[in-house]
């Protein structure tokens, strides 16, 4: 995927797909309903709370980041699409982060997820109160995960 920018509506489809399968398994919005596809998007991009999600692989990469998940993370697009999303988590937490990916799996989302996350620059961050979960296409098809915060401390 290409940056979100007015040439490609800000990546609505993947927005719409971040969106619905926010509502569906967490029954509330991702951000005010007060947007139309477009604006949607747009919206979530500059977002003031971080949102960030990751593919189907076997070894995940990112394929989305709003720009404050980008500032937060010190990557540019390019580089943060190109991350495999276990690399967010020192090696040390990434059992952690593991098992909690597979809860999610299981259980459709995880609310109020705490872990310690790094930066490009090896800069260390504790995330607070974050939602994790599954996208899941129109069809039922498993689309990836996902995951929203808006609390972070940096330690």
């Amino acid at each position: 995927m290409n940056y979100p920018s007015e040439t490609n509506h800000f990546l609505s489809d993947h927005v719409t797909l971040l969106s619905n399968s926010y509502q569906k398994l967490l029954g509330g919005e991702l951000i005010s309903k007060n947007h139309t596809h477009d604006t949607l998007a747009k919206a979530l991009f500059y977002a003031p709370f971080v949102v960030v999600s990751h593919n189907t692989a076997t070894d995940p990469v990112f394929n989305y980041a709003n720009l404050k998940a980008l500032e937060l993370f010190g990557f540019n697009w390019e580089e943060f699409t190109q991350l495999p999303s276990k690399l967010s988590a020192e090696s040390i937490h990434q059992l952690e982060r593991d098992k909690l990916l597979a809860e999610v799996s299981q259980n459709g989302y995880l609310a109020s997820y705490q872990g310690i996350r790094i930066t490009k620059t090896g800069s260390r961050f504790l995330i607070k109160n974050a939602v994790v979960w599954n996208l899941v296409d129109d069809d039922g098809n498993y689309a990836g995960q996902a995951a929203k915060f808006e609390d972070w401390e940096f330690l």
